[in-house]
């Protein structure tokens, strides 16, 4: 193909980002936010793992962190290698929020934290994870890593609870080719947090070059002419291999790097950032006119924001009425380089690396999510004429 969509809107970068240089990228970023500090971890599972085992060390009685059941695969393996427990809430019906009722009941003495998940840049319900984390004595630990910058009452999502985390990968807004901010309004916990880097984390010269090249690599593929061969050939080798895991990038491996971000790195990232508000106004603009047209489709359901949020649109998150319309639709769109993709494949059991780190459970309204779930970009490279036909097709498909 000529031309290949990204499923996510990323912050382009500019050659000129490139220079080698220095600068307190973490104060930089907190200054945008309104808040008072940010740790700089090496990727958002970091910054997990980083703050669980914070948070054990002054609670070390408890060992359970509650999530949602249909999530990032990695917020498994993050709680798994902190030395703590997953335990999976199911989904309210048709939501991603984590079903209250079954939240009350998961709640208890052993939980250490509870996990609300802002996904696709859509503000979570807090609240209800505030209700029952003071109730049984937990931490609320807001999983942000799909909404920096997105906000709730004129503040940043991660201060409603105890604690968040920002991811700073691929696709996420600003990248630094992986990293993670780590936000928390408690000095107790604050000082925990540079307490568990400093046991956590250490340096890895190998990763740095890695991470290095790979953030050239993405300044330079990131566009629709090359991300043919960086995007779109790898997803159709793994479709046509039948292995939708490997198509979205959800095939993890057990290792998870913990070490520390470089200066040059941090340096590009600082550069970059002025143009990050002026992106994220643009692609919510694009984003708010796009779900009144989804939403003229019978049957299908836009995640949109409540009143007192503003939440940032890396992608349109919709579900269908069956996994039977849904596979009807990607048949035609996620083979078509329209950036029409699928978030995360299966509820966290059904992944088969999983098995032997989450109990398996009745969870029928996160395997319908699942089964009924799909992203469509909200990069700027999609025009308003694709996006009308991607509209066309998932119109048919639910006829």
């Amino acid at each position: 193909m000529a031309r290949e969509l990204p499923p996510t809107a990323g912050l382009p970068l500019r050659l000129s980002d490139l220079w080698p240089g220095r600068a307190p990228f973490a104060q930089r970023v907190a200054e945008w936010l309104g808040v008072e500090h940010l740790q700089l971890e090496c990727s958002g599972t970091a910054a997990m793992v980083v703050a669980l085992r914070a948070m054990h060390r002054l609670r070390p009685q408890r060992d359970e962190v509650i999530v949602p059941a249909w999530t990032c695969p990695l917020v498994a393996l993050a709680i798994h290698r902190a030395g703590l427990k997953p335990r999976l809430c199911d989904l309210a019906p048709n939501h991603f929020d984590m079903d209250i009722d079954q939240l009350c009941t998961l709640g208890g003495s052993k939980t250490l934290a509870i996990v609300p998940t802002h996904l696709a840049g859509r503000v979570a319900d807090v609240n209800a994870a505030l209700d029952v984390g003071h109730r049984v004595g937990a931490y609320v630990l807001e999983d942000a890593a799909q909404a920096l910058g997105a906000r709730q009452n004129g503040q940043s999502v991660g201060l409603l609870g105890d604690a968040g985390f920002f991811s700073l990968a691929v696709g996420k807004g600003l990248t630094l080719f992986e990293g993670g901010l780590l936000l928390t309004r408690d000095a107790v916990l604050r000082d925990a947090f540079a307490a568990s880097h400093d046991a956590t984390i250490h340096a890895d010269a190998r990763m740095d070059w890695q991470r290095a090249l790979e953030l050239i690599g993405y300044t330079l593929a990131y566009r629709p002419s090359l991300l043919p061969l960086a995007y779109g050939r790898p997803l159709r080798k793994a479709l046509a291999n039948h292995d939708p895991v490997a198509a979205v990038g959800d095939d993890f491996g057990p290792d998870i790097p913990l070490h520390t971000v470089s200066e040059w790195r941090q340096a590009v990232g600082t550069r970059a950032l002025p143009r990050l508000p002026a992106f994220l106004d643009t692609t919510r603009a694009q984003a708010l006119r796009r779900i009144e047209r989804l939403k003229r489709i019978a049957g299908i359901t836009v995640f949109d924001d409540a009143p007192g949020q503003q939440g940032v649109w890396p992608f349109l998150l919709l579900t269908l009425p069956s996994e039977a319309t849904r596979d009807a639709a990607l048949d035609t769109l996620w083979t078509a380089g329209l950036g029409v993709s699928r978030l995360f494949i299966h509820a966290l059991p059904d992944y088969g690396y999983l098995r032997d780190i989450v109990d398996d459970a009745p969870l029928p309204n996160a395997r319908s999510f699942a089964a009924r779930a799909l992203t469509i970009t909200n990069s700027p490279w999609l025009d308003d004429t694709t996006f009308e036909s991607i509209c066309l097709t998932l119109e048919r498909a639910v006829a």
